[in-house]
């Protein structure tokens, strides 16, 4: 008996391994076996592209634009054109001023590295607010007799945020949520209320939550449809929505898993939204709109004193 014990508990530990490996595999979307290719490869091929060009697929870096708040046609049929005209230009121009890159106005190699990263779906400027800005751009001054910082954190236009006596918010996960990825959305809960004055506790009714969680595909009638792998990760509303949706047709893990997105991360930048922050242009911020697969982030000293700053902690 002694004997035949040992090979039992190393086969114990490693049957106990498979099962935790294989758990986290399963937040990879089952359809991994047929790749396809991100939903803004579309802008490779009209890289160079700039004002006074017609070019085929010029709508859909329009509507790229537009989806995240750069670009507003008054007349649609231009929306739907290809053509590279002035306001096109201005949007590119404000979109390049507000990630820090040449300031062209035509879509150079720089330009389309960036905007193709994943990124979140929430609109970096809303009715013609900017949210994100650049020290050269009003940005947020902070100082003392001691000290004079520049801060980069947004809030929504309008400043919504919970009421002060609402500092103790629930969440729920709808059905279908994988339950991998549910210990990593109370971690990222966790890690704003040990940074806020907020508490967050979760309850199994979500239909009774103030904040739902859930993975959804495609469009999921919220008005903001998610646009298949490789392009927008995830999107919340501001205070005091409460819901946040990650894109189910993502690979999702656990950790740095190389060609994965960490749910624990992308959940630390939604629950920003959530309670009121927009958009930062520092890049280590959690806040910041763009993540790499396989990165891992946490909080950074500009999302804490944007939060603060908002709820006046």
């Amino acid at each position: 008996m002694i004997m035949a014990s040992k090979p039992f508990a190393i086969f114990s530990v490693t049957l106990i391994l498979l099962i935790s490996l294989l758990s986290s595999a399963a937040l990879a979307h089952s359809h991994s076996k047929t790749e396809k290719s991100s939903a803004f490869d579309f802008l490779k091929h009209l890289q160079g592209c700039h004002k006074g060009d017609n070019l085929k697929g010029i709508h859909d870096l329009k509507k790229y634009l537009e989806n995240f708040g750069y670009l507003s046609y008054k007349n649609q049929s231009h929306s739907n054109d290809d053509d590279f005209d002035d306001l096109l230009e201005y949007a590119l121009k404000t979109y390049q001023f507000n990630y820090h890159l040449n300031v062209t106005g035509f879509l150079d190699s720089e330009t389309v590295t960036k905007m193709m990263m994943p990124r979140c779906g929430v609109a970096d400027i809303i009715n013609g607010t900017t949210r994100m800005q650049s020290s050269n751009k009003n940005p947020h001054h902070h100082s003392s007799t001691s000290f004079h910082t520049v801060s980069h954190y947004e809030f929504f236009p309008g400043n919504p945020r919970w009421p002060a006596s609402k500092y103790h918010l629930t969440y729920g996960f709808l059905p279908g949520t994988p339950n991998q990825a549910m210990e990593p959305v109370a971690k990222a809960f966790q890690t704003w209320a040990a940074n806020t004055h907020f508490r967050f506790t979760r309850v199994q009714d979500y239909r009774a939550a103030d904040i739902t969680i859930g993975f959804h595909r495609g469009d999921h009638g919220d008005g903001s449809p998610f646009d298949g792998r490789g392009g927008t990760l995830a999107h919340a509303f501001a205070p005091q929505d409460g819901r946040f949706h990650y894109d189910g047709d993502e690979h999702w893990a656990v950790g740095a898993t190389q060609g994965a997105f960490d749910v624990e991360t992308v959940a630390l930048h939604e629950i920003g939204h959530l309670l009121g922050l927009g958009h930062s242009s520092v890049e280590g911020a959690i806040m910041h709109p763009s993540i790499q697969p396989g990165a891992t982030k946490g909080l950074h000293s500009d999302d804490i004193q944007g939060i603060r700053a908002l709820y006046n902690v």
